[in-house]
């Protein structure tokens, strides 16, 4: 073995052993499973995806930008005369939507080598993206199996008053391809999720609470979109197994891979921003505990949706 490749490889072991975060460099040509498992690789999701072996993971979930196309203004609450903190960060931009959707594209092309025959696949959006995204994975020959309403109960108002209150965002359930048959479906946990008899797919719960927020060093949020426990705890119980392996290959604040952990799952996840890397090991300090039923009152959810019992 040549010098500069058995120092590369003793700096990557040492990396691995140093615990949860791998810093992903040009010298590392691939990544074998085992070394990954359960690890948070910081660097460019295309970049990284492109040395892990194809087949590899049981059920991949995808929260990608939603290119919401907010403008610069600031927009006040006109009671308290407050700035609303939307979503304002680089991450969201983009020229146009042609470079958005090979943005998505080349994602997708990605994930689905690196799914195994039956795994299936989440995509989460708002009414900004999610039809577009929807298209490419059908271009793609991704079969869409569900797709799954999740119903704020505390969403942010539309403070103008000129549209609907955006209280919905999709999740996409899809598999590889149409012939793919022996995919995961728990579908009693499904039932539990869901409203009514039935299991509709319909999610009715809050946004992130501060209880489960991270904080940047200035008490703000440290990520725009971060996603609550309870959704991600849904979407893996009703279509993963226990010891099943979970891709997230836009981590954020590791939403994916803490409930993962906690749930019996394996993960890996990848993000290229180091602040949003950094929040996840200090989440990961403290181990999540969390049941795996439906924590969300019924009755709730039936007043909510005003909606009666049978």
């Amino acid at each position: 073995m040549k010098s500069s490749e058995a120092l590369n490889k003793k700096l990557f072991e040492e990396e691995l052993s140093n615990g949860l975060v791998i810093k992903d460099s040009e010298n590392m040509p691939f990544y074998s499973i085992e070394d990954i498992k359960n690890k948070v690789i910081q660097g460019d999701a295309f970049k990284v995806l492109k040395k892990i072996p194809e087949e590899s993971f049981d059920m991949v979930f995808i929260d990608p930008p939603y290119f919401l196309q907010l403008g610069k203004k600031k927009l006040k609450r006109w009671n308290v005369k407050t700035t609303v903190n939307g979503v304002l960060d680089e991450w969201d931009k983009f020229s146009s939507f042609e470079e958005y959707d090979r943005f998505i594209e080349n994602l997708l092309l990605e994930v689905k080598r690196v799914m195994k025959p039956n795994a299936t696949l989440w995509v989460i959006g708002t009414y900004h993206n999610i039809f577009r995204v929807g298209k490419i994975m059908q271009d793609l020959g991704f079969w869409i199996l569900n797709d799954v309403i999740w119903v704020k109960t505390n969403p942010m108002p539309n403070w103008l008053g000129v549209r609907f209150t955006n209280a919905t965002e999709t999740l996409i359930w899809a598999v590889k391809d149409k012939s793919v048959k022996k995919y995961t479906f728990n579908r009693e946990y499904a039932k539990s999720f869901g409203i009514g008899k039935v299991g509709a797919n319909v999610w009715v719960l809050p946004i992130c609470g501060k209880s489960e927020r991270l904080l940047d060093e200035k008490g703000q949020k440290l990520h725009s979109t971060q996603k609550p426990i309870e959704l991600l705890k849904r979407v893996i119980l009703t279509s993963t197994k226990e010891g099943d392996l979970i891709l997230d290959p836009m981590a954020g604040t590791g939403t994916t891979g803490y409930v993962a952990k906690a749930l019996g799952r394996d993960f890996v996840m990848i993000e290229v921003n180091p602040k949003y890397v950094k929040g996840i090991k200090e989440r990961f300090k403290k181990p999540l505990r969390i049941t795996d039923r439906n924590v969300i009152n019924k009755g709730l959810i039936q007043n909510y949706m005003k909606l009666e019992e049978d």
